[in-house]
């Protein structure tokens, strides 16, 4: 029996001639790896299961727009759009974990007070946690990349490069320029973090 398996380009292009079962191939092709991906960076079934269904159902909608490049790269692409969704969740959620200097090797914001915290004490750090959100939007992507699954998901460096497809010491390297960056901009830009 001579089975021929089309290309996610051939599929693509049969969904947007209109065989809507197409995209049902696509994405049975690359729900496994998809999911797995969301499972690990989540570590949580049922929220990993939304995120699944919300990028597949931003995936059909940029298809359909019109938006989508084909470059050869689907899985890639179905993949970065995941992983957005995947810090989209962890940046509704009220309760980020910090980076610590314990976790990065690095001391990014200086030292945590330890005594019971304070109306004021919780204004001024939701504006510093937001003053260092926009600053890690402005890294170049795969520093942003880094520090987004190092400081949302918890991932260690190993982890990161192996989702990265880099070297550890790239991940590493990564995150050190990240964190130059950073630095500088907080000094530029005169953001005071205590």
């Amino acid at each position: 029996m001579n089975v021929q398996v089309l290309s996610d380009k051939v599929l693509l292009n049969h969904y947007l001639s209109g065989d809507r079962s197409a995209i049902s191939q696509l994405i049975d092709r690359h729900s496994r790896r998809v999911r797995d991906y969301i499972n690990m960076m989540v570590k949580d079934h049922d929220v990993a299961e939304d995120i699944f269904q919300e990028t597949f159902i931003k995936v059909v909608k940029v298809i359909d727009d019109g938006r989508y490049m084909d470059n050869g790269k689907f899985l890639s692409w179905v993949l970065r759009i995941a992983h957005n969704q995947v810090i989209d969740h962890f940046r509704t959620q009220k309760q980020n974990k910090a980076v610590s200097e314990s976790e990065s090797g690095y001391d990014v914001l200086g030292g945590l007070r330890f005594a019971e915290k304070t109306v004021e004490d919780d204004i001024v750090s939701r504006q510093i946690e937001s003053d260092i959100r926009h600053l890690v939007e402005l890294l170049p992507d795969e520093q942003k990349e880094v520090v987004m699954m190092r400081y949302f998901s918890g991932l260690s460096f190993k982890e990161i490069a192996e989702q990265t497809d880099v070297s550890i010491n790239t991940a590493l390297g990564r995150m050190r320029y990240a964190l130059i960056n950073l630095r500088r901009m907080i000094k530029e830009k005169n953001i005071i973090l205590s």
